[in-house]
């Protein structure tokens, strides 16, 4: 996710925040991952590929998400990654975190007369 045209650049610790949200829907392969988010966003994110499987790594040597080998809706062989309690009470933490954030944020660009 980088800074060029029609890419928006995510703050620190958000794709990781975005992946967990993704995976309290359903189980999901790193492909499926990529495209909730895609889809969900109105298209304005999209993770590369670069960026979610080291982040799904991460997020898995954590203990943050679990895996394992199945197959996908092509018949191709994939890696289908799960939340864990870890991970979701993580991401509690981390929706508190951004939500906190998000606040502040607005608050410093609402014109001065909103204030």
């Amino acid at each position: 996710m980088g800074q060029k045209a029609g890419k928006q650049e995510l703050l620190p610790g958000t794709l990781d925040m975005l992946i967990l949200k993704s995976l309290t829907r359903r189980v999901m392969h790193g492909y499926g991952i990529a495209e909730h988010i895609r889809l969900q966003s109105d298209e304005v994110l999209r993770v590369e590929e670069g960026s979610l499987y080291p982040a799904l790594q991460r997020l898995q040597l954590q203990g943050l998400i679990a895996s394992e080998w199945g197959h996908s809706a092509n018949n191709r062989r994939a890696r289908f990654y799960r939340l864990t309690r870890a991970g979701r009470r993580q991401l509690g933490l981390a929706e508190s975190s951004f939500s906190r954030l998000i606040e502040g944020i607005a608050r410093v660009m609402r014109p001065a007369s909103d204030v």
